[in-house]
């Protein structure tokens, strides 16, 4: 038998995802009333600006109070949606003591405070669910922390953030530069009118700190990604992509060691073969590739932002958390206990792309070969292109830590036929 006394569900934040959240839960309330076994009730709604039209929301629910709202001890859920770290944190704490549960979207305060908050939701016997917060409507936080769960993850490689993506894809297919791409997708809305979050990675980087505490059971912290932005990457590294057969991602990267003893969480861009099925993945989609021992090869795709999809991944933990509420229950917490160190990005071991500006004479490249050997890096192949004393050296590596490839690009800068480094990229997905 239905329970008679609704779920009452607090909303933080009314903007694009918010407003979503609340439209879905009143146009499809009895759907969700039957799959949670309760009705679910909107029960207050905080903004910065009350006087705007909220179409669909009762202006009698609609408080600048998040404080109050959250403290009812009536509330079962709090939907947090304003994201950045305060007020969020101190809303989503209070809102554990007064008795709520936590649906979240905000994946710079999990990345940087997530232990806290779980903690938090522990000591209270409440839950914390944010699936909404990596990759939109994405189901990946439920498979990789419930599916999962029997299985040793070993790598988690993706396209975690869709401004970025749209931006090298048209770079890719179209050959526009950085600025141009980046121009389109302002006008189009991919991007905000400070894109700096985006393109300089720090968007992927909180996703990533968010994935590899799942993936690998242990704590990983924003400070413990390295992160690259993409507003170096030209149309001439395209060009040298498409001769090598690849193309060039904003990839966030999660990976266990060869012997299991650490974990490296880290975001840049990368070129990866046509072959891999990131590769495929167009315009402002998100796509996130799994590798575990026993399942294999898992590929999650679909729209990685925007409203309505982020707003299906909050509903989707809506009706999780209020099923366990209605049960007496609580979901999966956090699972740390594999406490795995997290190596610097210098141990990261990986292929390399380098091109190099060089004097165009005889020797060049004996030096240049030689540096490499000095340094312990193995040559997989070499392009020469040259005219009129001048020529550029392309040159791609057999697997080489982040370290000697920094120690070598250092020696040749340091050669009198070196005139400049172009570029250095990374190649994964092989």
């Amino acid at each position: 038998m239905m329970r008679t006394r609704p779920l009452k569900v607090a909303l933080l934040g009314c903007g694009v995802v918010g407003s979503e959240v609340a439209r879905i839960m009143t146009t499809h309330a009895d759907d969700l009333a039957a799959r949670i076994g309760a009705p679910v009730e909107l029960a207050g709604v905080a903004v910065r600006r009350p006087s705007k039209v909220r179409e669909g929301i009762d202006p009698g629910l609609v408080t600048t109070d998040a404080t109050a709202l959250v403290k009812r001890g009536d509330i079962d859920v709090v939907v947090e949606v304003i994201g950045g770290i305060e007020p969020a944190r101190t809303l989503i704490t209070t809102a554990f003591e007064h008795g709520a549960s936590v649906v979240s979207a905000n994946k710079a305060l999990l990345a940087q405070d997530g232990a806290a908050l779980h903690a938090a939701a522990q000591e209270h016997g409440r839950d914390l669910y944010y699936e909404a917060a990596v990759a939109g409507a994405i189901p990946l936080i439920r498979p990789l922390r419930e599916s999962l769960a029997g299985d040793k993850i070993n790598r988690v490689m993706g396209i975690v953030n869709g401004t970025t993506n749209f931006i090298l894809d048209k770079m890719d297919s179209t050959g526009a530069g950085y600025q141009e791409a980046l121009d389109e997708a302002t006008a189009l809305g991919y991007a905000e009118a400070d894109p700096t979050a985006d393109v300089e990675g720090f968007d992927a980087a909180a996703k990533a700190a968010i994935l590899a505490g799942i993936a690998f059971h242990t704590r990983v912290r924003l400070d413990d990604v390295y992160r690259e932005g993409m507003t170096e990457v030209t149309a001439a590294d395209f060009r040298s992509a498409k001769e090598m057969g690849c193309t060039i991602k904003l990839l966030a990267i999660c990976e266990r060691s060869k012997d299991g003893a650490s974990v490296t969480a880290r975001v840049h861009p990368a070129m990866i073969p046509l072959t891999h099925p990131l590769a495929s993945v167009r315009g402002a989609y998100n796509a996130v590739f799994v590798e575990s021992d026993a399942a294999g090869q898992l590929m999650f795709y679909g729209p990685g932002a925007g409203g309505s999809p982020t707003a299906s991944a909050v509903l989707g933990d809506l009706v999780a958390v209020c099923r366990n509420r209605r049960g007496g229950a609580t979901g999966p917490g956090e699972s740390a206990y594999a406490a795995l160190p997290v190596s610097p990005m210098g141990e990261v071991v990986t292929r390399y792309h380098i091109s190099l500006d060089v004097a165009d004479k005889p020797g060049v490249l004996a030096q240049v070969a030689t540096v490499f050997a000095e340094h312990g890096v193995s040559i997989d192949t070499v392009r020469q292109q040259g005219k009129d004393g001048e020529a550029s050296l392309v040159v791609v590596t057999h697997r080489a830590s982040d370290a000697s490839l920094t120690g070598t690009v250092d020696a040749l800068r340091k050669l009198d036929t070196v005139r400049g480094v172009a570029s250095i990229m990374r190649v994964e997905g092989e």
